[in-house]
């Protein structure tokens, strides 16, 4: 098939799917709850109807293999009686008064005994939850069967990215930089010889159910207390589970599945990554921490060591991938980390999926001041033999006017699109409002949702 017919029909397809919903919208709004709940059980997918033509097949075989195993004497009599009762009725009411009265007595009671079964079932497997166990399911088969996506980054731009994300698919693998040195991160891997499990406590908070409390405990900082002060309980969890379980890798699959995360966080490498800079001025910076610190412009980046180790589940799950997206983050500090790591490069490289880089907002002082666009995409050019990239997302409107004095009193800017230079590149340029505002502490952000939407939006057209 072509590319333009697969492209047509997969058009065809979503339309359809598209008709089906509004239609299924309609009949909704028209029928009790009841009766819609009802309906959602056989809703294709859910792999219920199959199971209960089976469990009919079987009540038929076990009542034929008693009746030939009893040499149907009793099975004999008991029909007689059934015939007589039968023709009694018709006697006493017409057939076509008396079928349909005994059906619908019957069809009674198969959905009564139905709706308590499931009802039982429901307040076991949620007692809290206002949600219909049903919903539950669907989400879940709709979710299992989402894109293959690969997500690499760090810092809060990623877990914002995931907040977003984990709605439409559940088949997300988060590839994580493990190169901070900062903070508790820092202090565990001083300490304990750790890797940083800053970025990835942050990744699976943000793919947790329950988000907003997972992440509130996750973040929740120690204030007292003889080495636990400034330490988050997340990051101790982590670093007990790397304890039990061996290693980073090993830790975060195991919260993944304890803390029930939709998706994957794996740190891309296991290698003990320390970042440096240097600078145009000359000045040689080491540390991830002290790179934006040292308030210059960055002429090169690179690792200790020069060609750290792919974790192999991190390039497996690249390969499988069918969308790949870069970023958001901190270009130098969390974008740039992963791929400096050849393997990571290649995998990218190759990949024959829709590729898109999320360009941050505002600039970032002593990292990305004055850049544009296409400066942040050279960046990556510099680092990487191959181009990483199909498209790049860009905030449409400025922000506020307000927002925009109290970043420009810490130096900090709109990221200008100069798209000309963009489209040299041979970049597509993906432009739309997907910026929120803090009107407290006017600062500005990705909004998750509106993120995640379009960079579906954006994946479904290719």
């Amino acid at each position: 098939m072509s590319h333009s017919r697969f492209k047509s029909a997969k058009s065809a397809m979503r339309k359809f799917k598209t008709e089906q919903r509004k239609l299924g919208d309609r009949v909704s709004q028209r029928t009790p709850p009841r009766v819609n709940r009802w309906f959602k059980w056989m809703a294709p997918g859910l792999f219920v109807k199959r199971w209960m033509v089976i469990s009919a097949v079987g009540l038929t075989l076990i009542f034929l293999g008693l009746a030939i195993w009893i040499k149907l004497t009793p099975i004999f009599r008991i029909t007689e009686f059934v015939s007589s009762t039968l023709g009694f009725l018709t006697n006493l009411l017409p057939n076509y008064v008396s079928g349909p009265l005994i059906l619908a007595l019957g069809l009674f009671f198969v959905f009564w005994g139905q709706s308590r079964t499931v009802g039982s079932i429901s307040e076991v497997l949620q007692p809290d939850n206002d949600q219909e166990l049903v919903d539950v399911l669907l989400a879940h088969r709709r979710l299992n069967k989402g894109a293959k996506i690969a997500v690499v980054g760090g810092g809060t731009g990623l877990s914002t990215l995931l907040r977003g994300l984990k709605h439409y698919s559940a088949n997300i693998t988060a590839i994580v930089t493990v190169a901070d040195d900062g903070g508790s991160s820092g202090r565990l891997r001083r300490e304990m010889g750790m890797l940083p499990p800053g970025d990835i406590r942050n990744c699976i908070g943000a793919l947790a159910d329950e988000e907003k409390l997972l992440t509130e405990l996750f973040q929740y900082r120690f204030k007292a207390g003889d080495g636990l002060s400034g330490h988050s309980f997340g990051n101790l969890f982590l670093t007990a589970m790397a304890e039990i379980t061996g290693d980073l890798e090993m830790a975060a699959i195991a919260c993944s599945k304890v803390l029930a995360v939709r998706g994957k966080v794996l740190p891309a490498t296991l290698d003990d990554v320390r970042l440096w800079a240097e600078m145009e001025d000359g000045r040689y910076v080491e540390g991830e921490s002290n790179i934006p610190e040292a308030q210059g412009k960055i002429r090169r980046i690179g690792c200790v060591p020069a060609s750290p180790k792919a974790l192999p589940a991190a390039l497996k799950a690249i390969k499988a991938a069918d969308y790949i997206i870069i970023g958001p983050g901190s270009l130098y500090t969390s974008i740039l980390p992963n791929l400096l790591i050849p393997e990571i490069q290649t995998a990218i490289a190759k990949a024959q999926v829709p590729r898109i880089y999320i360009c941050n907002v505002m600039t970032q002082p002593g990292e990305t001041d004055n850049y544009t666009v296409s400066d942040h995409l050279t960046a990556i050019d510099q680092v990487c033999a191959e181009r990483l990239y199909d498209a790049v997302l860009v905030q449409r409107n400025p922000p506020s006017a307000p927002v925009l004095e109290k970043y420009a009193a810490e130096n900090s800017h709109p990221v200008y699109l100069d798209r000309e230079a963009v489209i040299q590149k041979g970049c597509r340029i993906v432009l739309a409002n997907v910026m929120q505002e803090d009107e407290t502490s006017h600062q500005v952000r990705h909004d998750p949702q509106r993120l995640a939407r379009v960079l579906m939006r954006w994946y479904g057209g290719q």
